[in-house]
């Protein structure tokens, strides 16, 4: 069995720190803003709509994507 992937930051270090990150996407720049997600995993989250063209014609699409840093949700949360 593979070994699981530490996380080399804390919780605090995360809140502290982590500032949104910059993403394009179809030419269009976003920000994913950092998160906790409810899961207790730590990372970012953008959510938002852009259009993209397919053979000269544009269609709106929605955009949902989180970024987890790995082994995140095994630190150990607030009071533990």
């Amino acid at each position: 069995m593979a070994k699981k992937t530490s996380c080399p930051i804390t919780r605090d270090q995360f809140r502290s720190g982590a500032k949104a990150i910059s993403i394009s996407i179809a030419g269009s720049p976003m920000l994913a803003e950092p998160k906790e997600f409810s899961t207790g995993s730590l990372g970012w989250y953008l959510n938002g709509k852009t259009v993209v063209e397919i053979d000269g014609v544009a269609v709106s699409v929605q955009i949902g994507m989180n970024l987890t840093i790995v082994g995140s949700k095994e630190l150990a949360k607030d009071g533990e």
